[in-house]
């Protein structure tokens, strides 16, 4: 018979939380669910994001108060009020129930979960409690994205907005959300606990184009101009740290044969700079690198963007 300790780990490493919640009337929401995280709600309104952690616990977050995480027992007591002897009996019969049957994968997705850290769960807890911008004041008036663009298929979902209106835009790793970057009139912040990796749009199996900007705004604005219809677009978010020509050399790889990576950096010594370090991150991949930078220096795409507005756009350069 295990002691209390034992019986505790137990509790956390062994018992599904996924599986657990299930039983309890929760459902997976597939199409917010990564990698390496489950989002689970009930009718009552709850949401949750589990996960696995690197020592074996199941763990979660809520996406509606910091507060409320922790291990399966944590999950338990917040929502029964049981005490700790009531959560054991509560638990027991749940050691060594092997997945369900009657679930609809097989195995379940959820028992391949890639390990994250916390601090990535909570990044992702708290990106699940945003809404979806297909609209933004910032975005709109000071920066002159069209809405249409917000809301269109390749990056709906990309930018959300948080409760102080900021445009909030989720930066990814391995599918997974490791960090956000936020943006409003004269403040630029980003997720604390998070790590930076790359701002992405939406992936199309068509894509025969990735265009690289230093800035998800700039994403936004060059679309804006030039209307891809089958370009993704991949942003560093100001100066590239160690993981991203990495992740870059992964994102081109991922393209069908014969497609090219624009690169898309501002026209001032920073752009010249950071191309360089694009050109070099490719190096490894079979791809055309070309670029696609405004013309006039010292500009971004947005700059071009603001001052122009134009109603119809040429296609953007292959070659």
């Amino acid at each position: 018979m295990l002691d209390r300790g034992s019986e505790l780990d137990a509790f956390k490493r062994e018992i599904c939380l996924v599986e657990y919640a299930l039983g309890k009337g929760y459902a997976v929401d597939r199409r917010a669910s990564s990698r390496s995280s489950v989002v689970l709600t009930d009718p009552g309104g709850d949401k949750v994001v589990v996960a696995r952690a690197p020592d074996g616990h199941w763990v979660f977050f809520s996406v509606r108060d910091d507060q409320d995480n922790g291990t399966i027992i944590d999950f338990v007591q917040r929502r029964t009020g049981l005490s700790l002897g009531e959560i054991r009996r509560e638990l027991r019969p749940w050691l060594g129930r092997p997945p369900s049957p009657a679930l609809p994968q097989h195995p379940p997705f959820w028992l391949e979960l890639t390990p994250v850290s916390k601090d990535r769960l909570l990044v992702q807890a708290r990106l699940e409690g945003m809404a979806v911008a297909t609209s933004h004041q910032y975005l709109e008036r000071e920066r002159a994205i069209p809405r249409d663009v917000l809301a269109h298929a390749r990056f709906v979902g990309q930018v959300r907005s948080d409760s102080n209106r900021n445009a909030v835009f989720p930066h990814w790793e391995d599918g997974a959300v490791c960090g956000f970057e936020l943006k409003n009139r004269g403040f630029t912040g980003f997720a604390a606990n998070g790590e930076k990796a790359l701002w992405l749009s939406h992936a199309f199996e068509a894509d025969d184009t990735l265009v690289v900007t230093e800035s998800a705004i700039d994403a936004l604005s060059h679309f804006a101009i030039h209307r891809p219809a089958s370009a993704r677009y991949a942003s560093i978010a100001g100066s590239m740290n160690r993981a991203q020509p990495k992740l870059l050399a992964h994102e081109a790889s991922q393209l069908r044969p014969n497609s090219a990576v624009i690169i898309a950096t501002d026209n001032d010594a920073g752009g010249d700079r950071l191309a360089a370090c694009i050109r070099e991150a490719l190096l490894p991949c079979p791809i055309r690198v070309v670029e696609d930078r405004p013309v006039v220096r010292d500009q971004d795409w947005n700059d071009v963007l603001r001052g122009s507005r134009p109603e119809g756009f040429p296609a953007v350069p292959k070659t």
